[in-house]
């Protein structure tokens, strides 16, 4: 059967597989991420996720079902990383606001023993709140959204952000359990 590892070092990714009672190790990928596609494409972002997992396949010994996972926040079509500073923490900030976006979260999950493989993606709809220049700064500055995709966590938002979300908030987070949970008892 083999054991979960998460190719990942998000630390938020770690939280919702202990939520879920799913135990895990954790090996962070080291496939390097290309950052500069900037047009959203489900292969694209499922092609990602698949990477990761498959540069985590080739470090492990022994039968494990490897799972890794890609997020990226998603406006006009346009794919919004992680921001290198400030600036662009606030740029991003202030394209989202007052409008809709979604959050797709990929998920690749291999199993060395048997070489099946599983992606899919699961899409959510967030909307900002009209964001002030003060509002925008206050959150970069305590919150410090150096390692989110467009800039921001939705589980440490402060009131008045946040006009509302339809879908999964995990997978806004960055993994959702619900389909994580279906396809490893496809794969397991």
């Amino acid at each position: 059967m083999g054991k979960i590892i998460l190719a990942s070092s998000s630390p938020r990714r770690a939280d919702i597989l202990k939520q879920h009672n799913i135990t895990f190790e954790v090996l962070p990928s080291p496939y390097e991420e290309d950052h500069s596609v900037t047009d959203f494409s489900y292969a694209f972002v499922e092609n990602l996720a698949y990477n990761k997992a498959k540069a985590v396949v080739k470090l492990v010994k022994e039968p494990s079902v490897i799972v890794s996972a890609d997020t990226v926040v998603v406006l006009d079509s346009k794919i919004l990383g992680k921001p290198k500073n400030y600036t662009e923490a606030f740029e991003m900030l202030k394209k989202l606001s007052d409008r809709k976006h979604e959050v797709v979260t990929s998920i690749a999950v291999i199993n060395t023993e048997t070489k099946e493989e599983k992606i899919c993606s699961v899409t959510s709809t967030v909307e900002f709140e009209n964001l002030t220049d003060e509002q925008i700064d206050f959150y970069i500055r305590n919150y410090k959204p150096y390692d989110k995709a467009g800039s921001y966590g939705i589980q440490e938002m402060p009131r008045g952000y946040i006009k509302g979300y339809k879908g999964s908030l995990e997978n806004i987070i960055g993994l959702c359990s619900d389909v994580l949970k279906d396809v490893l008892n496809k794969l397991m």
